[in-house]
C-alpha cells in the first residue's frame, strides 16, 4: 500500500504540481486547501505525511500542527512556508513540526526530506500496532520499538524529534550525549539549522517529562550536551 501523504496548501499555483510530483514518486496524496479541514483530515487516520502550509485563509499552519499532535497524531509533519526565521523555525518545531522548509524549495530537497522522514517514522509505526497498550513497569520506560513512552500507567505524547532524543539519552543514562551527536543522528544530514533548534527540542522534551511527573531529569553540561539523570531518591 503506497504511503498517504496529505498536502495542506491553498496556493493553487504550488499544490497540483506539488501533488503530481508525489504521485509520480508513488505516493497516495490527498489535498485540502484549508486548515480545519485538514484537522478534520488527519483525526480520520491514515496519514502517515502532512506537508504543512502556514498562511491559510482559516486557521494558522502552525495551530493545524498544534491540533493534529494534540489529536494524538504521530505520523511526519513537515512545514512548508515563506516564514524562514530562526524563530519561526524554532516556533515550528515547538508546536510539533518534524521538519521545516523555506518556500521557494526545490521539490528534490522536499522528497529527500520526506523520504528520510518516513524511513525514521516507518519500522516504528508497524512495531506500534502490535505493541501491548498498557505499560509493563513504573517509572520513566522508552519503548522504541513501539515508539512510545511512559511514566507510570501515563503516556507521554511526544513529536519525532522529542523522541528521538529521548532514546538517545536514555540509551545512556548518566552519560552526556554531546550536541553534535543529536543533531547528526536525530536531524541527519538534512538538516541545516542551528544547534538552538536542539535546545528548543530538549527544552519540551525536559517540561513534559516534568509535567509527567517522570523520576529523572535532563543536565545541561555546558559547552559539551545533555545528561539524563535519575533524580535522588527516584
Amino acid at each position: 500500500m503506497a504511503t498517504r501523504v496529505l498536502v495542506v496548501e491553498d496556493d493553487d499555483k504550488i499544490a497540483p504540481p506539488l501533488v503530481r510530483t508525489l504521485e509520480r514518486e508513488g505516493y497516495d496524496v490527498e489535498r485540502v486547501a484549508e486548515g480545519l479541514a485538514a484537522v478534520d483530515r488527519i483525526a480520520v487516520g491514515d496519514v502517515e505525511l502532512v506537508l504543512l502550509d502556514l498562511g491559510l485563509p482559516d486557521i494558522d499552519g502552525l495551530e493545524v500542527c498544534r491540533r493534529a499532535r494534540e489529536g494524538g497524531y504521530h505520523g511526519g509533519i513537515i512545514i512548508l512556508t515563506a516564514r524562514d526565521g530562526e524563530l519561526d523555525r524554532v516556533v515550528g518545531l515547538d508546536v510539533g513540526a518534524d521538519d521545516y522548509l523555506a518556500k521557494p524549495f526545490a521539490l528534490a530537497e522536499l522528497l529527500a526530506r520526506a523520504r528520510a522522514l518516513l524511513r525514521r517514522s516507518a519500522a516504528p509505526v508497524a512495531a506500534e500496532a502490535a505493541a501491548p497498550a498498557a505499560p509493563a513497569s513504573s517509572g520513566l520506560r522508552v519503548d522504541t520499538a513501539a515508539r512510545r513512552t511512559w511514566v507510570g500507567d501515563a503516556e507521554v505524547s511526544m513529536t519525532s524529534k522529542e523522541f528521538d532524543v529521548l532514546v538517545l539519552l536514555d540509551e545512556v543514562r548518566g552519560a552526556v550525549v554531546t550536541r553534535e551527536r543529536l543533531t547528526n543522528e536525530v536531524w541527519d544530514e538534512n538538516w541545516f539549522g542551528s544547534t538552538k533548534m536542539v535546545d528548543a527540542t530538549v527544552g519540551r522534551l525536559r517540561q513534559k517529562l516534568e509535567e509527567a511527573g517522570a523520576p529523572v531529569q535532563i543536565a545541561n553540561v555546558r559547552g559539551v550536551g545533555f545528561r539524563l539523570e535519575d533524580q535522588p531518591g527516584a
